[in-house]
Protein backbone atom coordinates (compact mmCIF):
# COMPACT_ATOMS: atom_id res chain seq x y z
CA UNK A 1 0.00 0.00 0.00
CA UNK A 2 1.05 3.66 -0.26
CA UNK A 3 1.34 6.02 2.70
CA UNK A 4 -0.75 9.03 2.65
CA UNK A 5 1.25 12.22 2.86
CA UNK A 6 -1.75 13.88 4.39
CA UNK A 7 -4.79 13.32 6.93
CA UNK A 8 -6.49 10.38 6.44
CA UNK A 9 -10.31 10.57 5.49
CA UNK A 10 -11.87 9.67 8.43
CA UNK A 11 -9.45 12.00 10.60
CA UNK A 12 -11.75 14.82 11.83
CA UNK A 13 -11.90 18.17 9.49
CA UNK A 14 -11.97 21.14 10.99
CA UNK A 15 -10.67 24.99 10.45
CA UNK A 16 -8.86 25.38 13.94
CA UNK A 17 -6.16 23.91 14.79
CA UNK A 18 -6.98 19.78 16.16
CA UNK A 19 -5.35 20.31 19.38
CA UNK A 20 -7.99 20.50 21.81
CA UNK A 21 -7.25 23.78 23.92
CA UNK A 22 -6.78 25.64 20.68
CA UNK A 23 -10.70 24.83 20.17
CA UNK A 24 -12.40 24.40 23.31
CA UNK A 25 -13.59 28.08 22.63
CA UNK A 26 -15.59 27.43 19.66
CA UNK A 27 -19.22 27.14 20.41
CA UNK A 28 -20.21 23.75 21.73
CA UNK A 29 -17.04 21.74 21.44
CA UNK A 30 -15.79 19.43 24.05
CA UNK A 31 -12.38 18.65 24.36
CA UNK A 32 -11.09 15.66 23.87
CA UNK A 33 -9.77 13.52 26.66
CA UNK A 34 -9.47 9.53 25.71
CA UNK A 35 -6.61 8.56 23.76
CA UNK A 36 -8.97 6.63 21.25
CA UNK A 37 -10.22 9.96 20.19
CA UNK A 38 -7.23 12.23 19.56
CA UNK A 39 -7.19 13.33 15.68
CA UNK A 40 -3.88 12.71 13.84
CA UNK A 41 -2.76 14.28 10.55
CA UNK A 42 0.97 14.06 8.40
CA UNK A 43 1.33 17.67 8.76
CA UNK A 44 2.41 19.78 11.49
CA UNK A 45 0.44 22.89 11.18
CA UNK A 46 -2.35 20.59 11.87
CA UNK A 47 -1.61 20.37 15.52
CA UNK A 48 0.17 24.11 16.01
CA UNK A 49 2.50 24.28 18.28
CA UNK A 50 1.16 23.16 21.78
CA UNK A 51 0.23 25.48 24.45
CA UNK A 52 0.61 22.76 27.76
CA UNK A 53 -3.33 23.26 27.99
CA UNK A 54 -3.64 20.42 25.84
CA UNK A 55 -4.60 17.07 27.44
CA UNK A 56 -1.36 15.14 26.35
CA UNK A 57 0.90 18.09 26.66
CA UNK A 58 -0.77 19.43 30.12
CA UNK A 59 2.47 17.50 31.99
CA UNK A 60 5.47 18.27 29.95
CA UNK A 61 7.46 21.15 30.19
CA UNK A 62 6.51 22.33 26.37
CA UNK A 63 8.44 25.45 26.47
CA UNK A 64 11.69 23.38 26.58
CA UNK A 65 10.57 20.84 23.61
CA UNK A 66 10.05 24.25 21.03
CA UNK A 67 12.76 23.29 19.01
CA UNK A 68 11.14 19.99 18.01
CA UNK A 69 7.72 21.89 17.19
CA UNK A 70 8.72 22.65 13.59
CA UNK A 71 10.20 20.88 10.95
CA UNK A 72 14.16 21.76 10.83
CA UNK A 73 16.53 22.92 7.67
CA UNK A 74 19.12 20.53 9.09
CA UNK A 75 19.27 16.89 9.99
CA UNK A 76 22.90 16.01 11.72
CA UNK A 77 22.09 15.56 14.71
CA UNK A 78 22.60 11.82 15.15
CA UNK A 79 25.10 9.10 13.70
CA UNK A 80 23.16 5.44 13.66
CA UNK A 81 24.79 1.93 13.43
CA UNK A 82 22.97 -1.35 13.24
CA UNK A 83 25.22 -4.57 14.54
CA UNK A 84 23.88 -6.56 11.87
CA UNK A 85 23.42 -4.97 8.33
CA UNK A 86 21.94 -8.12 6.50
CA UNK A 87 18.22 -6.90 8.29
CA UNK A 88 19.07 -3.35 7.36
CA UNK A 89 16.62 -3.15 3.84
CA UNK A 90 16.82 -0.16 1.50
CA UNK A 91 15.47 3.40 2.85
CA UNK A 92 11.87 3.91 3.03
CA UNK A 93 10.43 7.31 0.96
CA UNK A 94 7.54 8.61 1.85
CA UNK A 95 4.47 6.59 0.24
CA UNK A 96 7.32 3.50 0.30
CA UNK A 97 5.28 0.59 1.51
CA UNK A 98 5.45 -0.91 4.63
CA UNK A 99 6.23 3.01 6.15
CA UNK A 100 2.97 4.60 6.81
CA UNK A 101 0.95 1.22 6.70
CA UNK A 102 0.03 1.42 10.23
CA UNK A 103 1.54 4.41 11.24
CA UNK A 104 -0.30 8.10 11.73
CA UNK A 105 1.48 10.82 13.96
CA UNK A 106 -0.95 12.01 16.80
CA UNK A 107 1.22 14.65 17.87
CA UNK A 108 3.31 17.46 16.94
CA UNK A 109 6.75 16.30 17.31
CA UNK A 110 5.56 13.20 15.73
CA UNK A 111 4.41 15.11 12.57
CA UNK A 112 7.58 16.94 12.19
CA UNK A 113 9.59 13.72 12.39
CA UNK A 114 7.73 12.39 9.58
CA UNK A 115 8.20 15.18 7.63
CA UNK A 116 11.70 15.60 8.54
CA UNK A 117 12.62 12.30 7.67
CA UNK A 118 12.76 11.60 4.04
CA UNK A 119 14.39 8.33 4.21
CA UNK A 120 13.05 5.82 7.15
CA UNK A 121 15.28 3.27 8.20
CA UNK A 122 13.73 -0.39 7.31
CA UNK A 123 14.74 -3.61 9.39
CA UNK A 124 13.03 -6.42 8.59
CA UNK A 125 13.08 -9.92 9.83
CA UNK A 126 12.34 -12.72 7.06
CA UNK A 127 9.26 -14.97 7.56
CA UNK A 128 10.47 -18.08 9.44
CA UNK A 129 13.63 -16.61 10.92
CA UNK A 130 14.89 -16.99 14.39
CA UNK A 131 17.08 -14.58 15.21
CA UNK A 132 20.17 -15.61 18.13
CA UNK A 133 21.35 -12.66 19.10
CA UNK A 134 19.64 -9.33 19.74
CA UNK A 135 19.95 -6.69 16.29
CA UNK A 136 21.17 -3.37 17.98
CA UNK A 137 20.58 -0.09 16.64
CA UNK A 138 23.49 2.53 18.17
CA UNK A 139 21.67 6.20 17.94
CA UNK A 140 24.78 8.38 19.28
CA UNK A 141 23.57 12.60 19.66
CA UNK A 142 26.32 15.23 18.14
CA UNK A 143 25.17 17.66 19.70
CA UNK A 144 22.66 18.56 16.84
CA UNK A 145 18.87 18.93 15.76
CA UNK A 146 17.75 15.05 13.76
CA UNK A 147 14.40 13.89 12.46
CA UNK A 148 14.08 10.09 12.38
CA UNK A 149 11.63 7.22 11.14
CA UNK A 150 12.74 3.94 12.25
CA UNK A 151 10.47 0.62 10.76
CA UNK A 152 11.19 -2.49 12.30
CA UNK A 153 9.29 -5.27 10.62
CA UNK A 154 9.14 -9.07 12.41
CA UNK A 155 7.95 -11.08 9.39
CA UNK A 156 5.38 -14.14 9.86
CA UNK A 157 6.37 -16.76 12.33
CA UNK A 158 9.88 -15.23 13.26
CA UNK A 159 11.40 -14.63 16.41
CA UNK A 160 13.82 -11.28 16.95
CA UNK A 161 15.00 -8.65 19.19
CA UNK A 162 15.97 -5.08 18.43
CA UNK A 163 17.53 -2.82 20.55
CA UNK A 164 17.43 0.76 20.55
CA UNK A 165 20.80 2.77 22.16
CA UNK A 166 19.77 6.00 22.79
CA UNK A 167 23.51 8.23 24.06
CA UNK A 168 25.35 11.49 23.45
CA UNK A 169 23.12 14.64 23.12
CA UNK A 170 20.40 15.81 20.09
CA UNK A 171 17.73 17.69 19.77
CA UNK A 172 15.80 14.59 18.54
CA UNK A 173 12.18 13.71 17.55
CA UNK A 174 11.64 10.21 16.40
CA UNK A 175 9.01 7.90 15.28
CA UNK A 176 9.53 4.14 15.86
CA UNK A 177 7.17 2.15 13.70
CA UNK A 178 6.54 -1.43 14.43
CA UNK A 179 5.01 -4.30 12.65
CA UNK A 180 4.46 -7.61 13.94
CA UNK A 181 3.06 -10.32 11.37
CA UNK A 182 0.88 -13.45 12.12
CA UNK A 183 2.53 -15.88 14.37
CA UNK A 184 5.80 -13.17 14.97
CA UNK A 185 7.64 -12.73 18.47
CA UNK A 186 9.46 -9.75 18.52
CA UNK A 187 10.82 -7.71 21.29
CA UNK A 188 12.19 -4.62 21.15
CA UNK A 189 13.47 -2.68 23.90
CA UNK A 190 14.59 1.68 24.04
CA UNK A 191 17.42 2.84 26.16
CA UNK A 192 17.61 6.12 26.78
CA UNK A 193 21.13 7.07 28.58
CA UNK A 194 21.95 10.58 26.97
CA UNK A 195 23.71 13.30 28.32
CA UNK A 196 21.96 15.62 31.12
CA UNK A 197 21.26 18.19 28.18
CA UNK A 198 19.64 15.97 24.97
CA UNK A 199 16.13 16.89 24.14
CA UNK A 200 14.17 13.19 23.04
CA UNK A 201 10.40 12.76 22.08
CA UNK A 202 10.02 9.64 20.67
CA UNK A 203 6.07 8.61 19.01
CA UNK A 204 6.26 4.62 18.78
CA UNK A 205 3.41 2.77 16.94
CA UNK A 206 2.75 -1.07 16.66
CA UNK A 207 0.50 -3.08 15.24
CA UNK A 208 0.25 -6.75 16.54
CA UNK A 209 -1.24 -9.24 14.11
CA UNK A 210 -3.18 -12.95 14.54
CA UNK A 211 -1.02 -15.37 17.64
CA UNK A 212 1.58 -12.46 17.07
CA UNK A 213 3.45 -11.30 20.13
CA UNK A 214 4.98 -7.44 20.90
CA UNK A 215 7.11 -7.19 24.08
CA UNK A 216 8.04 -3.66 24.37
CA UNK A 217 9.95 -1.83 26.63
CA UNK A 218 11.41 1.89 27.45
CA UNK A 219 14.60 2.39 29.69
CA UNK A 220 14.87 5.70 30.28
CA UNK A 221 17.93 6.85 32.45
CA UNK A 222 19.57 9.68 30.65
CA UNK A 223 18.38 12.75 29.04
CA UNK A 224 17.20 16.36 30.30
CA UNK A 225 13.64 16.07 28.79
CA UNK A 226 12.66 12.33 27.48
CA UNK A 227 9.08 11.89 26.25
CA UNK A 228 8.69 8.35 24.74
CA UNK A 229 5.28 7.07 23.91
CA UNK A 230 3.96 3.94 22.60
CA UNK A 231 1.04 3.43 20.80
CA UNK A 232 0.19 -0.88 20.46
CA UNK A 233 -2.61 -2.19 18.70
CA UNK A 234 -3.33 -5.67 19.00
CA UNK A 235 -5.19 -6.35 16.21
CA UNK A 236 -5.28 -9.62 15.25
CA UNK A 237 -6.85 -12.57 17.25
CA UNK A 238 -5.00 -13.96 19.60
CA UNK A 239 -2.29 -11.64 20.07
CA UNK A 240 -0.42 -10.67 23.14
CA UNK A 241 1.51 -7.22 24.31
CA UNK A 242 3.91 -6.87 27.04
CA UNK A 243 4.44 -3.22 27.70
CA UNK A 244 7.13 -2.69 30.58
CA UNK A 245 9.19 0.75 31.73
CA UNK A 246 12.03 1.15 33.96
CA UNK A 247 13.35 5.06 34.95
CA UNK A 248 15.54 6.66 37.26
CA UNK A 249 14.95 10.55 37.03
CA UNK A 250 17.35 12.42 39.25
CA UNK A 251 17.17 16.45 39.53
CA UNK A 252 16.58 18.56 36.64
CA UNK A 253 15.24 15.60 34.24
CA UNK A 254 11.98 15.21 33.19
CA UNK A 255 10.79 11.44 32.22
CA UNK A 256 7.48 10.38 30.47
CA UNK A 257 5.58 7.90 28.91
CA UNK A 258 1.79 8.29 27.48
CA UNK A 259 1.34 4.29 27.03
CA UNK A 260 -1.53 3.37 25.01
CA UNK A 261 -2.70 0.06 24.35
CA UNK A 262 -5.72 -0.98 21.65
CA UNK A 263 -7.36 -4.76 22.27
CA UNK A 264 -9.39 -4.42 18.90
CA UNK A 265 -8.78 -8.40 17.68
CA UNK A 266 -10.90 -10.87 20.14
CA UNK A 267 -8.70 -13.12 23.31
CA UNK A 268 -6.04 -10.53 23.24
CA UNK A 269 -3.91 -10.29 26.00
CA UNK A 270 -2.59 -7.25 27.40
CA UNK A 271 0.05 -6.70 30.32
CA UNK A 272 1.49 -3.03 31.39
CA UNK A 273 4.15 -2.28 34.01
CA UNK A 274 6.16 0.68 34.46
CA UNK A 275 8.46 1.60 37.60
CA UNK A 276 10.17 4.45 38.20
CA UNK A 277 12.48 6.43 41.29
CA UNK A 278 13.05 9.68 41.72
CA UNK A 279 15.48 11.57 43.52
CA UNK A 280 16.62 15.29 43.42
CA UNK A 281 15.23 18.84 43.33
CA UNK A 282 12.84 18.84 40.14
CA UNK A 283 13.29 15.22 39.56
CA UNK A 284 10.16 14.45 37.08
CA UNK A 285 8.10 11.72 35.70
CA UNK A 286 5.12 11.16 33.81
CA UNK A 287 3.55 8.23 33.18
CA UNK A 288 -0.02 8.37 31.77
CA UNK A 289 -1.69 4.89 30.71
CA UNK A 290 -4.73 4.44 28.41
CA UNK A 291 -6.52 1.12 27.73
CA UNK A 292 -8.78 0.78 25.31
CA UNK A 293 -10.90 -2.55 24.97
CA UNK A 294 -12.58 -2.34 21.76
CA UNK A 295 -16.06 -3.52 20.57
CA UNK A 296 -15.03 -6.36 19.12
CA UNK A 297 -12.26 -7.85 21.53
CA UNK A 298 -14.14 -10.42 23.01
CA UNK A 299 -12.15 -12.77 25.53
CA UNK A 300 -9.60 -10.06 26.57
CA UNK A 301 -7.31 -9.85 29.47
CA UNK A 302 -6.00 -6.93 30.48
CA UNK A 303 -3.91 -5.36 32.68
CA UNK A 304 -1.93 -2.22 33.71
CA UNK A 305 0.02 -1.03 36.85
CA UNK A 306 2.53 1.76 37.52
CA UNK A 307 4.58 2.07 40.50
CA UNK A 308 6.83 4.94 41.57
CA UNK A 309 9.54 5.34 43.95
CA UNK A 310 10.27 9.02 46.04
CA UNK A 311 13.31 9.08 47.62
CA UNK A 312 13.83 12.63 48.59
CA UNK A 313 11.99 16.01 48.68
CA UNK A 314 11.60 18.19 45.19
CA UNK A 315 10.92 15.15 43.37
CA UNK A 316 7.71 14.76 42.20
CA UNK A 317 5.68 11.87 39.81
CA UNK A 318 2.57 12.29 38.15
CA UNK A 319 0.74 8.70 37.33
CA UNK A 320 -2.67 8.21 35.77
CA UNK A 321 -4.25 5.25 34.55
CA UNK A 322 -7.29 5.11 32.38
CA UNK A 323 -9.15 1.97 31.22
CA UNK A 324 -12.22 2.05 28.70
CA UNK A 325 -14.31 -1.10 27.83
CA UNK A 326 -17.15 -1.25 25.43
CA UNK A 327 -17.54 -4.97 25.24
CA UNK A 328 -19.35 -6.79 28.36
CA UNK A 329 -17.69 -10.16 27.03
CA UNK A 330 -13.99 -9.70 29.05
CA UNK A 331 -11.50 -12.35 30.50
CA UNK A 332 -10.60 -9.98 33.20
CA UNK A 333 -9.38 -5.99 33.01
CA UNK A 334 -8.21 -4.01 35.80
CA UNK A 335 -5.14 -0.83 36.84
CA UNK A 336 -3.60 0.21 39.42
CA UNK A 337 -1.30 3.30 40.40
CA UNK A 338 1.32 3.70 43.46
CA UNK A 339 3.48 6.39 44.37
CA UNK A 340 5.14 6.53 47.66
CA UNK A 341 8.53 6.94 49.80
CA UNK A 342 10.39 4.22 51.53
CA UNK A 343 8.55 1.51 53.88
CA UNK A 344 9.46 2.03 56.70
CA UNK A 345 8.91 -1.43 57.88
CA UNK A 346 11.44 -2.83 55.06
CA UNK A 347 13.99 -0.23 56.32
CA UNK A 348 13.19 -1.39 60.05
CA UNK A 349 13.19 -4.74 59.24
CA UNK A 350 16.49 -4.97 57.18
CA UNK A 351 18.34 -2.51 59.78
CA UNK A 352 17.06 -5.10 62.58
CA UNK A 353 19.22 -7.59 60.75
CA UNK A 354 22.17 -5.48 61.17
CA UNK A 355 22.29 -3.81 57.81
CA UNK A 356 23.10 0.06 57.90
CA UNK A 357 19.96 2.60 57.05
CA UNK A 358 21.82 3.32 53.53
CA UNK A 359 22.55 -0.15 52.79
CA UNK A 360 19.06 -0.89 53.58
CA UNK A 361 17.67 2.28 51.17
CA UNK A 362 19.79 0.88 48.62
CA UNK A 363 18.33 -2.90 48.92
CA UNK A 364 14.96 -1.63 49.06
CA UNK A 365 15.37 0.65 45.72
CA UNK A 366 17.01 -2.39 43.51
CA UNK A 367 14.43 -4.72 44.81
CA UNK A 368 11.93 -2.31 44.01
CA UNK A 369 13.33 -1.82 40.11
CA UNK A 370 14.46 -5.43 40.03
CA UNK A 371 11.00 -6.81 38.72
CA UNK A 372 10.74 -4.63 35.43
CA UNK A 373 14.28 -6.04 34.83
CA UNK A 374 14.10 -9.31 34.80
CA UNK A 375 11.07 -9.43 32.55
CA UNK A 376 13.51 -7.98 29.89
CA UNK A 377 14.95 -11.75 28.98
CA UNK A 378 18.43 -10.53 28.09
CA UNK A 379 20.87 -11.32 30.59
CA UNK A 380 23.38 -8.71 28.72
CA UNK A 381 21.44 -6.12 29.21
CA UNK A 382 20.12 -6.86 32.71
CA UNK A 383 23.33 -6.74 33.86
CA UNK A 384 24.38 -3.21 32.52
CA UNK A 385 21.02 -2.01 33.88
CA UNK A 386 21.73 -3.03 37.27
CA UNK A 387 24.84 -1.81 37.26
CA UNK A 388 22.95 1.67 35.60
CA UNK A 389 20.91 1.74 38.95
CA UNK A 390 23.71 1.19 41.19
CA UNK A 391 25.44 3.89 39.24
CA UNK A 392 22.34 6.09 40.39
CA UNK A 393 22.13 5.00 43.94
CA UNK A 394 25.72 5.66 44.20
CA UNK A 395 25.27 9.22 42.98
CA UNK A 396 22.24 9.48 45.47
CA UNK A 397 24.21 8.10 48.53
CA UNK A 398 27.74 10.41 47.67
Amino acid sequence: MTAPTQAPAQAPQTNAHIDPAAQVSDAGFVPVQTRSERPRSFDPEDFGAPTGREVNWKHTPVAQLKSLFETGDTNDGVTCTVSDEQYVRPALAHGSAPRGEFFVPEDVTAAVAWQGSSDAMHISIPNDEEVAEPIVVEIHGNGGRANAHLVVEAGRHSVSTVILRHTGTAQYAQNVEIIVRDGAKLKLVTVQQWEDDAIHASAHQARVDRDAELTHIVVSFGGGIVRVNPNVELAGAGSHGYLYGLSFADAGQHLESQVYLHHKGEHTTGDVLYKGALHGAKARSVWIGDVLIGPDATGTDSYEANRNLVLSEGAHADSIPNLEIQTGDIAGAGHASATGRFDDEQLFYLQARGITEQEARRLVVLGFLTEVVQRIGIPSLQDELMTAVEGELAAVTA
